[in-house]
């Protein structure tokens, strides 16, 4: 290993992996890349649940009245699909650069039972998003995954093994208590990951909190209690901002027209879906189409 800092180490294995700002794929189906080499302003979006490593650049969370900073040293753990905002710090001199780790509900499952309850943090109110330092331990785990990236034969023979190391280092981190609780089944934490989880399957679908809290088990007052303790919203609002996020997405994809894109996430009215688009993210849809193609050209 090279004299240079652990951060020089991750964006030396990184940068050569990356050829666009956004999201690049790689040979390991739950890791993706992540670069931008210009600042984005407050933003509304949505992360699915994930490990999600900074090596340059500096990003700030919004969820409600907490502010989640994360940069350099840090990782973000994202155990809940929650809508919030992001900024984004970065340069053509100094881009962002980091490691999206998705994680797999079969794979958590699997390393806490063998973990049992050894070292296990003690946090009594898990955190659906937070920011943890690394450790040497977790910065050695990232480092062996991301080297394996450049090696399609090792990444063949070893890359989820890789993957299971990064992800066992987070089990015994700061919110390794938030990522069990999406495997033990008890308390109001893991009803309202049921219902996330069937929001996101649906969110194009008329819903009620009457319905939702029968699925969660729970009055409708509990039910509102306790979904907005744990995403920072009320059910209905965290509905409309899924939707127009996922709106958000297909408007990028440019095979959609407005209306068609109103449908598809379960707006009746096309003017009242820009409407809350604009409320949204600033700018009307076709503003906003606009605006991420000229980003978006040579």
């Amino acid at each position: 290993m090279s004299a240079n800092s652990p951060t020089d180490v991750l964006i030396e294995l990184i940068a050569p992996l990356v050829e666009r700002d956004g999201y690049t794929t790689t040979l390991l189906p739950s890791v993706t890349l992540m670069a931008l080499r210009r600042p984005v302003p407050r933003t509304p979006l949505i992360y699915e649940p994930s490990l999600n490593i900074v090596a340059q650049g500096y990003k700030v969370g919004y969820l409600g009245d907490r502010e989640i900073h994360y940069g350099p040293g840090q990782y973000l753990v994202q155990t809940l699909p929650l809508p919030f905002e992001c900024e984004i710090h970065a340069s053509l001199e100094s881009p962002l650069l980091g490691v999206s780790i998705r994680l797999d509900p079969a794979l958590l499952g699997e390393l806490v039972a063998a973990m049992g309850e050894s070292g296990v943090p003690n946090k009594a109110s898990p955190e659906p998003m937070a920011s943890v330092s690394m450790d040497e331990r977790m910065q050695g785990a990232v480092v062996r995954l991301l080297q394996a990236l450049h090696d399609s034969g090792e990444c063949a023979a070893m890359g989820s093994l890789r993957v299971r190391d990064v992800v066992f280092e987070a089990l015994k981190g700061q919110q390794g208590a938030a990522l069990r609780a999406l495997v033990h089944h008890q308390g109001h934490y893991s009803q309202i990951v049921r219902v996330l989880s069937c929001l996101h399957a649906s969110y194009a679908e008329e819903v009620s909190v009457e319905s939702l809290a029968r699925q969660a088990n729970m009055s409708p007052s509990a039910f509102h209690q306790h979904f907005k303790q744990i995403t920072q919203a009320s059910p209905l609002q965290y509905l409309k901002r899924l939707r127009l996020i996922k709106a958000q997405q297909l408007l990028v994809q440019d095979t959609h027209n407005v209306n068609q894109i109103a449908e598809a996430v379960g707006y009746r009215s096309a003017s009242q879906f820009s409407r809350d688009y604009k409320r949204c993210f600033g700018s009307s849809p076709l503003r906003h189409r606009k605006e991420e193609h000229a980003l978006q050209a040579p």
